[in-house]
């Protein structure tokens, strides 16, 4: 408990709050976690929409094309 208290003491304002990553970039641990967790999920909605786009330009409008009569 004496090791806690002394930490408390040489922080000062800053006990309790989550250091940031470095000191010339304002963002936390948890916000880093937060962008990457946020970055990951976008990017696999992005591959599963060019996905679901390949196969309709590939697969379905063709068969539009193959119903049309000239």
């Amino acid at each position: 408990m004496g090791e806690a208290k002394r930490r408390k003491e040489s922080l000062g304002e800053n006990y309790g709050k989550e250091p940031n990553i470095s000191p010339w970039l304002p963002v936390t641990k948890t916000q880093a976690q937060q962008f990457v967790q946020w970055s990951s999920t976008g990017a696999w909605i992005g591959i599963v929409g060019l996905v679901a786009a390949w196969i309709t330009i590939r697969f379905v409008g063709p068969l539009f094309g193959w119903w049309q009569v000239d």
